[in-house]
């Protein structure tokens, strides 16, 4: 089997994941380049490898690469994906696949119009517990699910925002906790449920950190339009940072997720799915040990000619439950999709 050429860009807290999946994979991808604006970020992480090392996309095509991966601040997403998909590269990049829904839109057309792979990052869509879930709710073990529910309450600290430029910004982060955190139960609650959305009722909030303009809080109801009816509530002004738990109810019994162990209930009887393949956390617990497991579903997906199992339209449809619960608090009504996306200078929340 051909190996493929593989690209970092960014080589900040989350690079220690793909180091670990770059390692597990060596029979899919060998890594060519390691790309940072901080030298010695670059430099530290292609001397674990052996590899090329520079601070820009433009010097590292000149090394063979088949694939990039984008760990980069939110709002550089779309610029990077489309200058590489149009360069001839296959793009995996980090959540959110944008901040903007028309910039999410720009890097699909890119994708259509060069016919390269653009996947985005939910990694804890691939642990055993979600996939068992899934078949079961699939299945109509559970009946019709009437409802779901999720809470997230984690800690950031105003240290976290500190020491870069694009942290707890609308313009570069796109949000607060619910872009930047909760995402990833979105995500999980809208790919188990298999529905599209009907509308988005919400509001955010910023309770405690008064250095940013960004959200530390917020809720919602979502009607999906299978009939379920989804609750939510984010915070990340929490002592710690809890375990996320997600749940839903149907017409026979439940079933959720406490962090990534599983249950169902059903007959008065409650079972437990852990996830049962080899793997060690290489960095929070919350981050989960799933990014090998979706890079590796991604390279097939490129040796094999396959689909993208989380391409960019999922991404938009999950980044469309994010901007549609920011549009309901700006304008304190309820969302239905589709709708035109909010910009965000709206949003600025004045302390």
């Amino acid at each position: 089997m051909k190996k493929l050429k593989a690209a970092i860009i960014g080589c900040g807290r989350i690079s220690v994941c793909y180091e670990d999946a770059f390692k597990r994979l060596s029979d899919y991808v060998e890594l060519t380049c390691a790309i940072d604006i901080d030298t010695e970020k670059a430099k530290a992480f292609a001397q674990k490898f052996d590899c090329h090392y520079c601070t820009d996309l433009e010097t590292a095509l000149q090394y063979d690469i088949d694939v990039i991966h984008l760990c980069l601040p939110h709002y550089l997403h779309p610029v990077i994906a489309v200058k590489a998909m149009e360069a001839g590269l296959h793009v995996l990049t980090e959540k959110p696949v944008a901040i903007s829904l028309q910039d999410a839109d720009k890097m699909i057309e890119a994708q259509r119009r060069t016919g390269r792979k653009l996947g985005v990052i939910f990694q804890t869509r691939y642990t055993k517990s979600v996939e068992k879930l899934k078949e079961i709710m699939d299945s109509g073990y559970l009946g019709r699910i009437l409802s779901a529910r999720s809470y997230l309450t984690w800690n950031r600290s105003d240290t976290y925002y500190e020491g870069n430029d694009w942290k707890g910004t609308w313009d570069k982060e796109g949000g607060g906790v619910l872009i930047d955190q909760a995402i990833h139960s979105m995500d999980r609650v809208r790919y188990m449920l298999g529905s599209d959305i009907e509308w988005i009722e919400g509001s955010i909030h910023n309770h405690c950190h008064n250095h940013v303009q960004v959200e530390d809080a917020a809720e919602a109801a979502i009607q999906f339009k299978n009939g379920c009816i989804y609750s939510l509530y984010a915070c990340n002004s929490y002592a710690t940072d809890a375990p996320i738990t997600i749940e839903f109810q149907g017409e026979k019994g439940c079933c959720g997720l406490i962090q990534d162990m599983g249950f169902y209930e059903a007959d008065g009887c409650r079972t437990e799915i852990r996830n049962t393949y080899e793997t060690t956390n290489v960095g929070p617990d919350y981050w989960g040990s799933s990014h090998h497991l979706q890079l590796r579903d991604f390279y097939q997906s490129i040796l094999y000619d396959r689909p993208v199992t989380i391409d960019a339209a999922e991404g938009r449809k999950t980044l469309e439950m994010v901007k549609g619960i920011y549009l309901s608090s700006l304008k304190q009504k309820r969302i239905y999709l589709p709708f035109e996306d909010v910009c965000y200078k709206d949003l600025n929340m004045p302390r």
